[in-house]
């Protein structure tokens, strides 16, 4: 039935249920796919102690059907095309450089007013738990699984409260391990499984990080002081 999340916040607290064993790893991090992925995300990484960040990513919406997606961009030069979709529709190289070229601009400004001043978390080798509000054709999640593979992490672990189960087997291939905590059919779309699906706005995304942030520093205390018990 739609609606089945009350809405983003609801859909993180019932995705964490599944991910209880990570809960106060030390190795884990959790990775929210801006926008809508951060407030799913900020319950995940609350139920697990985990400290929270983001991987910003940009789909490269087809000309004309910007909702349809022909791949994406993300963070560290990554850039991952939907080949069937190109094909299918004949689009030239030229366009796909040019929204490619918008998109990097826009993703470079949410980096900016994401993160501020803070570096990007070290991933190498530890247990990365990406998020997203859920999974369409899977272009955003592809192109974040292929840049962070480029940093070295140990595992990744694609972590949405819905997607279609085309796109949930299709995942497999490339993440370490995938939960998608419903796949309904028919899928049609991610926000048919949310009551209350509004656009998360920027704000939104800095308010919910600052929050968490505070929890990072206490999560980085807790793993010290306990590092020091087991020496």
């Amino acid at each position: 039935m739609p609606g089945l999340f009350l809405d983003r916040r609801d859909a993180g607290r019932r995705l964490a249920e599944k991910l209880g064993g990570y809960s106060r790893r030390p190795d884990v991090l959790v990775l929210a796919l801006p926008r809508g992925g951060v407030p799913v995300a900020y319950e995940v990484a609350r139920a697990l102690n985990a400290p929270l960040d983001v991987f910003v990513v940009r789909k490269l919406g087809v000309p004309g059907h910007e909702e349809l997606a022909m791949g994406a961009v993300a963070t560290g030069g990554v850039r991952v095309l939907n080949n069937e979709i190109v094909e299918a529709l004949g689009i030239p190289t030229p366009i796909i450089d040019a929204v490619a070229a918008r998109e990097r601009l826009e993703l470079a400004r949410r980096e900016r007013l994401y993160r501020g001043s803070r570096p990007q978390p070290d991933v190498r080798g530890r247990t990365v738990i990406l998020v997203d509000d859920g999974l369409a054709t899977g272009a955003t999640m592809y192109a974040a699984i292929e840049g962070l593979r480029q940093q070295g992490p140990a595992r990744i672990v694609v972590a949405v409260p819905t997607a279609s189960r085309d796109a949930c087997e299709e995942m497999k291939k490339r993440a370490d391990e995938v939960i998608c905590a419903i796949t309904p059919e028919p899928f049609q779309a991610v926000g048919r499984w949310y009551q209350e699906f509004s656009q998360t706005t920027d704000d939104e995304v800095r308010e919910l990080l600052a929050s968490q942030s505070k929890s990072n520093a206490e999560v980085a205390r807790f793993r010290a002081a306990d590092d020091v018990l087991r020496q």
